[in-house]
């Protein structure tokens, strides 16, 4: 069970999403949540195979949906806005980008420990699947200091207008190394990682050493059914962060 901001322990269930009856759910949930915000609710989510789409549930309600990129000579979502700063980053020798991309959550349980485990599972997917080397994701510019302050991002270049939801829009950049060694400090000494961010509610090394091997053994195709369940342990914080993963 995981803590939610209602003072409630919740069953956490993640998935990727493996077909269109999935994604259907996934794009209802962005455009419920994006149509709240003022940005419409015809929006669609990426179904290439450069993207895998990820959705959160909490007692079996699905309350989440976030869409993992990675770089293709297609390019990626965040070009639409951005593609000359990404090129920037794209000339670099040995770069490998990836992209966040439709990012909607139900705020009725949102609380720290459920969006660190949601982040964490697709860092570990990513990791497993990709090899990149720098993460990018496009924010209106009120959610800026979440990310900053929360997973370490920072803002590449002012503000443009993203016509998809027509508002204004911020690039923001986070080395995946940093991720790393975040994770990695974090796993030494629960000290060494501010509470201000989601770091010190992410997995544990034991569960995600367990939800690793488990995807490697399962090939990451995001169609073919794997599961994963993962026992309730304690972790520092005195946080219970038994959360179920598995692919759809």
């Amino acid at each position: 069970m995981i803590p939610g901001n209602d003072g409630q322990k919740h069953a956490l269930v993640i998935k990727v999403a493996a077909g269109e009856a999935d994604r259907a759910a996934a794009r209802s949930l962005l455009n419920k949540r994006y149509g709240w915000r003022g940005y419409g609710e015809t929006h669609s989510i990426p179904t290439s195979a450069t993207h895998s789409t990820f959705t959160a549930f909490i007692d079996g309600e699905l309350v989440g949906t976030l869409t993992l990129g990675v770089d293709s000579p297609a390019g990626m979502e965040i070009d639409h806005t951005f593609r000359n700063e990404l090129n920037t980053y794209r000339r670099v020798p040995g770069a490998q980008l990836c992209e966040l991309t439709k990012f909607a959550f139900e705020t009725s349980v949102q609380s720290k420990a459920i969006l660190a485990a949601f982040f964490h599972f697709i860092f570990i997917y990513g990791e497993c699947r990709y090899d990149c080397t720098d993460l990018f994701i496009e924010v209106n510019p009120r959610h800026r200091r979440f990310y900053e302050a929360m997973l370490g991002f920072d803002r590449v270049g002012g503000l443009k207008e993203n016509a998809d939801v027509g508002a204004p829009s911020q690039l923001m950049h986070l080395e995946v190394a940093q991720i790393r060694a975040q994770v990695d400090e974090y796993t030494r000494s629960a000290s060494g990682v501010s509470e201000r961010s989601l770091y010190p509610f992410f997995l544990s090394g034991e569960i995600e050493s367990d939800v690793r091997l488990k995807m490697e053994r399962g090939g990451l195709s995001a169609a073919q059914a794997h599961r994963a369940a993962v026992a309730s342990q304690r972790q520092p914080n005195a946080i219970d962060a038994g959360v179920a993963l598995g692919h759809a």
